[in-house]
């Protein structure tokens, strides 16, 4: 005899995809949030880090007249060094934007960015500046950048399953200057809305098309 199959086995099978489904998602969602966070703070902070001063030079004048001291930033030893963070800093936004392939390398551009950037704070860090040298400000341009690394590899890495920008953050589409009315699925549904009070103004069903 063959054992019958208990009965609402397929909607419990069906709510269980639909709960693993729903987990999925979940975690794309995070992973999407850990990315752009981490791209974010890391090229913010190299970028805060590389307007600080990283080198003091003081040039000895005749007496009495006191040393000319000479500041030097990040920015001043390493002009592409910032620009380099904020373009990191633009793009971590931008994944948020993105979805697909387009997505995929734009967290491998990220992670070149990053890595530029962590070779330019350890350079700062071992470099022989002339005059008395702050360290604290290249070590953390290289943290920001390890950081920016990170998430830009995250994204090149994971980003396939994340969700992308929905339908419902985009502008409802327009005929005439009137709102389409559409479904839950987001699919045009019968008359305009304005041609639907109309209808209903001359006792006719607007749901008849």
């Amino acid at each position: 005899m063959t054992a019958a199959t208990p009965r609402g086995g397929e909607p419990a099978t069906a709510a269980a995809a639909e709960a693993e489904e729903r987990g999925r998602a979940v975690a794309g969602r995070r992973e999407l949030t850990y990315a752009v966070l981490l791209c974010v703070a890391g090229a913010g902070l190299a970028l805060w880090a590389s307007t600080r001063t990283w080198a003091v030079e003081l040039t000895a004048r005749p007496t009495p007249l006191p040393p000319v001291r000479d500041v030097r930033t990040g920015t001043d030893l390493l002009p592409w060094l910032p620009a380099l963070a904020l373009v990191g800093l633009a793009g971590g936004g931008a994944v948020l934007a993105t979805r697909g392939r387009a997505r995929r390398l734009l967290g491998g551009l990220l992670a070149g960015l990053g890595a530029a950037v962590t070779a330019g704070g350890g350079y700062g860090l071992f470099a022989a500046f002339d005059g008395e040298v702050s360290r604290q400000w290249p070590a953390l341009c290289l943290v920001g950048g390890l950081l920016a690394t990170a998430g830009g590899l995250l994204t090149a890495l994971r980003s396939r399953r994340w969700p992308a920008m929905g339908a419902r953050y985009e502008r409802p589409a327009r005929d005439g200057g009137a709102p389409v009315a559409r479904d839950s699925d987001g699919r045009v549904t019968g008359r305009r809305t304005t041609e639907a009070w109309d209808a209903l103004d001359r006792g006719e069903d607007p749901t008849v098309s």
